[in-house]
């Protein structure tokens, strides 16, 4: 198989024999924790999103959180359904990237990778800066410092998730369960009490409720519910990970999908019907989850158990990034739409290079935000919602190419989907694009371009190769070995006899400067030469610079120009030394002349290690 046709991912992966690697994959529970923080933390700022939005129209506005929510919920549930089929549908993974490339062609296909991967980056970003603002909220005098706290809490993500998915989902049971537990918690006690228990969490604070009142209309009613479907984020990240499930995948994979959806509706639809029990209001500095602590709890430890397994899950929440990325990145690179490095994956089932990739860009937007969550906010959760709807009509498309049982109501229930995901993007676009959504406008479409260049270039590398095709029988041709060599010593001798074995014919060369220094040095090494007598000739290459890698290029260039037909190989002889520190001792000519032979000549280069014991 051809370094550049990346090997097909097949759905009998889940009759993977167990000895590859199944113990560093997740089962239903570690994949709840690892994919699933994105999704529990987005109870942190969905409900207020809509709160936020139904305050414009007063106390009246805000009766409506509860139908807003059990809408989302409805959503939710959709959502969890449509994405169930895709994990059967698509047991590789790549979720709405999977789905529109199999039924919405190409381009489609591109726009929901390019949608999920801006997700996916902003979402660690967001995470991160949320958490630590949680922090920097308890304790003020962090404040100035929450970049480095930032930057900090990336890294130490960062080297958890290179140890592999299944050991960075054991590290995240616990906060998950403890935030879940404190959220549940929070409702069945709120949902006891008649009256808010305390109100010390909002005292002192202003009401963030609009002076000059609205009215409730469609258009607020719509608004609110696009805020809120920010709690939605993340629903499909198990759906893009599949292939790190443990066999079998799509069983485990859609067990986890449905108890996030289960707990979300439930921790969702229990913190909506507490702000209206209460009454709640926003207020400026306080979250709403706060005040509901603290009306349910009281303004006591367990109020601050709350705030902390809040702060902790936001800030671990990035670990959904962490795990749905890298997998989308595979596939992207197994379609020849990003560099093949990123298919590739370490020990402990690990895609290296898309994790370090997430890593790096992720802790660009925290310098370039300054760790301010404020910043990001408005470009999160609109690539998600193109997400969601190019996966739904794709899923409308598939049930209609089936047929199976019950596919009519299926289809629809997709196509409702389909629709109120759109209108979502639509109108999140429109009433943040001012606010910075504007950029994800134009990322979007030149990320697309990307990946069709990548492509293209994958292509035009394949049509040269001609890949696909029955090559040529391989036929034998005339062998020069060209060995560059500036001294006498055991490595000129084992490079001189590496290369009489390769070739048919060796020709040692030296670079000879044109101060009077390297003349004589370079007579002395062909006295020497002549002293030695190895059976090979010394050809002398003079240049007027002090360069060493032209000369030996321009000399190979010749070769090739007037001696067609012969296959050349330069042979460099570089010493490996006994202690990796030592390295730096080295001076780097071998380095220097293979770039220059590799830009300049089509000879095969072979870079020859005498190991120092």
């Amino acid at each position: 198989m051809s370094a550049l046709t990346a090997e097909p991912e097949t759905a009998a992966r889940d009759e993977e024999p167990p000895d590859t690697g199944e113990r560093h994959r997740l089962t239903a529970v570690t994949g709840l924790a690892a994919l699933s923080l994105d999704a529990m933390a987005s109870v942190a700022y969905g409900p207020e999103a809509i709160v936020l939005v139904l305050a414009a129209a007063g106390g009246h506005g805000l009766g409506f959180t509860l139908p807003v929510t059990l809408a989302i919920a409805a959503l939710l549930a959709v959502l969890v359904a449509s994405y169930r089929q895709v994990i059967a549908a698509f047991p590789d993974g790549g979720g709405s990237y999977a789905v529109a490339r199999a039924h919405l062609g190409r381009r489609a296909s591109l726009v929901a990778a390019a949608s999920l991967v801006l997700d996916y980056v902003l979402n660690v970003a967001v995470a991160v800066t949320a958490g630590v603002a949680a922090l920097t909220s308890a304790f003020p005098g962090l404040y100035g410092d929450r970049l480095w706290i930032c930057l900090a809490v990336l890294a130490l993500m960062t080297a958890v998730n290179l140890r592999g998915i299944a050991d960075s989902a054991k590290a995240f049971i616990a906060p998950t369960a403890v935030f879940v537990l404190a959220m549940l918690t929070l409702v069945v006690v709120g949902l006891l009490r008649s009256a808010p228990v305390s109100t010390e969490a909002a005292q002192g604070h202003a009401s963030v409720l609009a002076d000059n009142a609205t009215t409730v209309g469609a258009l607020l009613l719509l608004k609110a519910f696009a805020s809120g479907c920010s709690a939605l984020t993340g629903v499909e990240a198990i759906a893009n990970a599949v292939p790190s499930f443990r066999a079998p995948r799509a069983k485990r994979a859609q067990h986890a999908e449905i108890a996030l959806g289960a707990v979300l509706g439930v921790m969702l639809t229990g913190l909506a019907v507490l702000i209206s029990r209460f009454h709640l209001q926003p207020v400026e500095g306080v979250t709403v989850l706060a005040q509901l602590a603290d009306a349910s709890l009281g303004h006591n430890w367990a109020f601050y158990v709350v705030q902390f397994a809040t702060m902790t899950l936001l800030a671990l929440s990035a670990n959904t990034s962490f795990g749905g990325l890298p997998v989308l990145l595979k596939l992207l690179a197994r379609d020849n739409f990003l560099p093949h490095v990123f298919a590739l994956k370490a020990d402990r089932q690990v895609h290296r290079h898309g994790v370090l990739t997430l890593a790096g860009v992720s802790a660009a937007l925290l310098v370039l935000s300054g760790g301010d969550t404020n910043t990001l906010v408005p470009l999160f959760a609109i690539g998600v919602f193109v997400g969601f709807t190019l996966a739904q009509t794709g899923m409308v498309v598939h049930w209609r190419h089936e047929r199976g049982p019950r596919w009519r109501g299926k289809a629809a229930l997709n196509g409702l989907g389909a629709l109120l995901t759109g209108v979502s993007a639509v109108v999140v676009t429109a009433t943040k694009f001012h606010d910075g959504a504007w950029l994800i406008v134009v990322a979007l479409p030149l990320l697309v371009a990307a990946f069709e260049t990548v492509h293209r270039a994958y292509s035009g590398i394949g049509e040269r190769l001609g890949l696909g095709r029955v090559p040529d029988c391989p036929r034998r041709a005339r062998s020069l070995v060209v060995v560059p060599v500036s001294s006498l010593s055991r490595l000129t001798s084992e490079a001189l006899t590496a290369a009489v074995s390769l070739g048919d014919e060796v020709r040692a060369v030296t670079v000879c400067h044109a101060d009077p220094e390297d003349r004589a040095q370079a007579e002395a090494l062909e006295r020497d030469w002549a002293l030695w007598n190895p059976g090979v000739h010394l050809i002398r290459l003079p240049s007027a610079r002090r360069t060493l890698g032209r000369p030996v290029a321009a000399y190979v260039r010749g070769i090739e120009a007037t001696e067609p037909g012969t296959r050349v190989t330069v042979l460099i002889p570089e010493v490996e030394p006994a202690r990796a520190w030592q390295r730096v001792l080295q001076n780097q000519r071998g380095a220097v002349v293979a770039h220059a032979v590799r830009r300049d000549t089509d000879a095969a280069i072979c870079r020859l290690r005498f190991r120092l014991s």
